[in-house]
């Protein structure tokens, strides 16, 4: 059991709280209906956790293992630098708060005064604090955690507990939630990061590729453009102002207390956050212009982002009946040989890299190169969803429309492929990419870096996988003979095309004998080979 929180688990920290507020990141954003009925909590709150997580992994790029004060601190920075919404500037504060303290030690005692520290920092940095609210949960954690005692585990579980039980209160403390017969959307997405802190702390890793491919798999079903993927908005009541800004201000702390009367003058729903001469600036306004001028004369705002309430809610509406102006699909790959394919097929490429996947930053301005009105977006690795589905609503607040093919290999995203048709109109388009990527089967070969339990048994470092949409169904000792079983699997099932798409670490001859297999097998089966070039499987196999 862990004693004293290191950099290492700080990392993990990050990592499962991605994961978790990736999964749960739809279910937030349906309860966002305080302080606006924006839909966007569970989004916002994703991405300032994904800009705090890419800063820890930076510190970990030179290879040797970071101290933990230079971890938190560039968590907490991270994650004010890339804070999204109200929510996410709170959630930045408090991840301020905590690296204060933790700079400084990971022993247990620490940890309970960084979660009280954490508190306070919010419930400061909002100009009038409400209850019923991710501040309220943050409170009960830390007063919770600092009641109990004991050690590290103990500590964060009993604050994950504590905070689970104060979000089922929200409702009795803020009339909104009581009528909309919901939870506080931030408080639920602070107990999803609570809960990754405990099971961090605990020894719980993320899940490896194949582990969660097969757990995605299990959860998740081949989604498009469905009902309640756009139209949550809703446009603020009477008497609410009509703008959101936010910005980030280099300013000397000696100016906020002014800074923070003017803006408060101005609107509600104030947050400022930071420290160090480093600020997040976040209100609520019905004169935009003026809240950026206050910045101004505090010192220098930049990455200013302005929201008219009314026009992101009524875009919303209006892209069901919107004319196409245009239309492209991006394909996201790893491999050159796999993007020269899409692109011949007539798709944009997100040349992913295999071991760092796609950001949510790095997948909506791959989107917005497409510069199309509609555009398909065919994930191809089921590890793309969170990050795909926040890049998704950041191109759907800017007027475009988006489907999210979430294809689970790159054989199903060719399969899509092949049927896109620009001239049919959208939805068509859709429903026909994903029926011919959902009637793909799709298998891999890997192999395995270590020991570990699949769903065929145990397997050794060195091991071939064979797995068969997902899951592990063989395991073999060289890629020929695996391959071959996990062909014979899949055509056991019926098929008219076998597509094999050979690796970067592909030997020679392989596709040449599998080719003949099918042959033997299945006579009348066709079968085509690409050289894909991804590192991370030697083979992909698709039977149509």
């Amino acid at each position: 059991m862990l004693d004293t929180l290191d950099a290492s688990t700080v990392r993990t920290w990050c990592r499962l709280a991605l994961g978790a507020l990736g999964q749960a990141r739809e279910e937030i954003d349906a309860l966002n209906v305080y302080p606006v009925p924006d839909g966007d909590t569970g989004t916002n709150l994703y991405l300032t956790v994904e800009s705090a997580a890419v800063a820890v992994e930076e510190c970990f790029a030179a290879g040797a293992e970071p101290a933990l004060g230079e971890t938190v601190t560039a968590m907490a920075r991270g994650a004010l630098i890339g804070a999204r919404g109200n929510s996410g500037v709170i959630l930045a504060q408090l991840l301020r708060g905590t690296a204060e303290v933790l700079a400084h030690g990971g022993e247990p005692e620490r940890l309970r005064a960084a979660l009280r520290r954490a508190a306070e920092s919010a419930y400061q940095a909002v100009a009038e604090p409400v209850e019923g609210t991710l501040l309220t949960v943050a409170a009960a954690a830390a007063e919770a955690a600092g009641a109990a005692g004991g050690g590290l585990a103990e500590t964060a579980d009993t604050a994950y507990r504590a905070a689970r039980r104060a979000l089922q209160h929200t409702p009795e403390q803020l009339d909104v939630l009581a009528e909309a017969g919901v939870v506080d959307a931030g408080g639920r997405g602070l107990v999803a990061i609570l809960g990754a802190l405990a099971d961090a702390v605990a020894g719980k890793t993320p899940m490896g590729p194949v582990a969660l491919r097969q757990e995605i798999v299990q959860a998740e079903r081949l989604m498009t453009e469905g009902p309640g993927c756009e139209g949550h908005e809703r446009p603020p009541g009477p008497g609410h102002p009509a703008f959101e800004v936010i910005y980030l201000l280099d300013a000397p702390d000696e100016h906020l207390p002014a800074l923070r009367a003017r803006l408060g003058a101005l609107g509600d729903s104030l947050v400022v956050g930071g420290g160090d001469g480093l600020w997040n600036v976040h209100v609520h306004v019905d004169d935009a212009g003026a809240a950026v001028e206050a910045g101004v004369e505090a010192g220098r705002p930049y990455q200013i982002r302005i929201t008219h309430f009314a026009e992101a809610a009524a875009r919303a509406g209006e892209r069901e009946g919107a004319a196409p102006q245009g239309r492209a699909v991006l394909s996201v790959v790893s491999g050159s040989g796999l993007a020269e394919l899409c692109e011949q097929a007539g798709a944009a490429v997100l040349l992913a890299d295999p071991d760092r996947p796609p950001a949510s930053a790095e997948l909506a301005e791959a989107l917005r190169r497409c510069a199309a009105r509609e555009v398909v977006l065919l994930l191809n690795d089921p590890e793309l969803r969170a990050a795909a589905g926040a890049a998704a609503d950041q191109l759907r607040e800017e007027g475009v429309r988006i489907a999210v093919l979430p294809t689970r290999s790159p054989v199903q995203g060719l399969a899509a492929l092949a049927v896109h048709e620009s001239a049919r109109r959208f939805d068509e388009d859709v429903v026909a990419m994903t029926s011919a990527a959902g009637a793909t089967r799709y298998a891999e070969l890997a192999v395995a870096e270590g020991e570990s339990w699949t769903m065929a048994g145990v397997c050794q470092a060195g091991d071939v996988l064979g797995l068969i949409d997902g899951d592990v169904a063989v395991i073999g000792a060289d890629l020929l003979e695996t391959g071959g079983t996990v062909l014979a699997r899949m055509l056991a099932a019926g098929g008219e095309l076998v597509t094999l798409v050979l690796g970067a670490g592909a030997p020679d001859g392989l596709a040449d004998q599998l080719v003949a297999h099918a042959r033997r097998q299945r006579p009348e089966v066709d079968t085509v080979v690409f050289a894909g070039g991804q590192e991370a499987a030697p083979l992909l196999i698709g039977v149509e």
